[in-house]
């Protein structure tokens, strides 16, 4: 396992990091979390990903039972958490539900220790732009959580390059706590913001990455390409958006001449898929994700086989993608 620095702070985090969406409370419970937590640090990863939203709270409260469970000194693991759109059940309250004004966020923060168990989150992120609230409001509200010592670092997550810059200059400008990490999705079909629309974010603000849906919500796994299996998570009816992408004949098409690399690498394509998002240096972590064991430790196979893509083979891997990179 390497580890990144987040940008230009002086945090450093592990290549691979573990995530929590749709898995945790749905799928994985606290004894379950506790052990694949446990292996995943004893393979060197020290960031978990987690979300208010994430089964209505549920999950961080999964997340903090188990990392109570399992004693770690607080030095030896960096743990997230996100805001924006509030808790199920909390009614039509326009004041705690998609939204990024003060009052929500200093409320937020305060829900997410509690569920935990913590008494701070290392990186707090906005999980998404709020176009209804000054980009300012947000920036000061951000800062003042980390200023209480709350939160020690805060970014944004699938912000447009203008709003992150805005948000960046805003703290400059007022000697705030500046964003130092956005979140975006990135994988082998999914790239143009990474790579074209945030390129000069990198040099000028030093914008760190920590990068979600790595296996394009399972179907760079293959798993999808005779169909959507029963008990998988494009059959889940919450994940119904994923349907039409899943059984897109373009995309599946590139996927199986994907396949054919994976196994000239001697690898699987999942292994294949995270290994190409990890080899990106101005990405600091990768979120992974499992709800067995098994899928953590295959996952973690992906690390032998960084060193395998020679330039030969990623101009093979762009060929294959090109018409379908968004």
């Amino acid at each position: 396992m390497q580890y990144r620095r987040l940008g230009r702070s002086g945090l450093q985090l592990s290549q691979l990091s573990l995530g929590s969406w749709v898995t945790y409370h749905n799928q994985v419970n606290a004894s379950a979390a506790r052990e694949m937590l446990a292996a995943a640090m004893d393979a060197g990863i020290n960031f978990f990903d987690n979300a208010e939203a994430y089964a209505g709270g549920k999950s961080e409260e999964v997340m903090g039972k188990a990392i109570k469970a399992l004693k770690w000194p607080r030095l030896n693991y960096i743990v997230s958490t996100k805001f924006f759109w509030g808790l199920a059940g909390e009614g039509a309250d326009v004041n705690r539900r998609n939204t990024l004004n003060r009052k929500y966020l200093t409320q937020a923060i305060d829900g997410s220790l509690a569920r935990m168990g913590l008494d701070f989150i290392d990186l707090v992120y906005c999980h998404r732009p709020d176009p209804h609230t000054p980009i300012e409001e947000t920036v000061w509200a951000m800062s003042d959580m980390i200023q209480r010592g709350k939160a020690l670092y805060w970014g944004t997550s699938e912000w447009s390059a203008d709003e992150v810059r805005s948000a960046w200059d805003i703290a400059e400008r007022h000697h705030l706590h500046k964003p130092v990490v956005e979140q975006p999705q990135y994988h082998l079909l999914h790239r143009k913001r990474v790579e074209e629309e945030y390129a000069r974010l990198y040099e000028d603000i030093g914008l760190g990455l920590t990068t979600w849906s790595p296996l394009a919500s399972g179907q760079l796994t293959g798993k999808y390409l005779d169909g959507i299996p029963k008990g998988s998570r494009g059959a889940r009816k919450d994940m119904g958006f994923l349907t039409q992408r899943l059984n897109d004949a373009g995309r599946n098409a590139a996927i199986r001449q994907l396949a054919t690399v994976a196994a000239d690498l001697g690898c699987s394509l999942t292994q294949l898929a995270l290994a190409w998002a990890t080899h990106n240096p101005r990405v600091s972590s990768v979120i992974t994700g499992a709800s067995k064991m098994a899928q953590l430790t295959h996952n973690l196979g992906a690390l032998e086989v960084v060193p395998k893509l020679t330039p030969e083979v990623l101009s093979r891997i762009d060929g294959m993608c090109a018409p379908l990179i968004t």
